[in-house]
């Protein structure tokens, strides 16, 4: 698993998350990941809700073969610190689509440590190594 390209829009920025089949047989994915920022102290707020943007589809990966999803980030900055006591992230938490094992993942950001503030969101996993494929 790894970080693809980013981008930021009004108030947000939004990267890629890849996923690679690295063994030697086929295997699927299907749905949303878990995704949360950490720090060293640990989770950094709340974990990221699932963004509607595309129904969940069964993707096959072959050996080597790619699917992704999309992080959407919002800007800790935007709320109040009243509503946001920010923290710096210094990994994303990651955890498959079906999967109960985390792969954390170095990744900046500002969260926030009040987890009623959601500032992640995460769409289905798609085919390939980017949302635009």
């Amino acid at each position: 698993m790894k970080t693809g390209g980013s981008e930021g829009a009004a108030g947000s920025v939004y990267t890629t998350l890849v996923f690679t089949n690295t063994g030697s047989s086929t295997c699927t994915l299907y749905g949303y990941p878990g995704v949360s920022l950490l720090d060293s102290g640990g989770q950094i707020g709340a974990a990221a809700t699932r963004s509607p943007t595309h129904a969940p589809t069964v993707v096959t990966l072959k050996p080597g073969g790619k699917a992704n999803v999309t992080l959407q980030v919002a800007q800790a900055l935007n709320y109040p610190s009243s509503k946001c006591t920010t923290r710096q992230a210094t990994d994303l938490r990651v955890y498959p689509p079906g999967q109960k094992q985390s792969i954390d993942v170095p990744f900046k950001a500002t969260g926030c440590a009040q987890s009623s503030v959601k500032l992640l969101s995460v769409t289905a996993a798609a085919s390939g190594a980017s949302s635009n494929s």
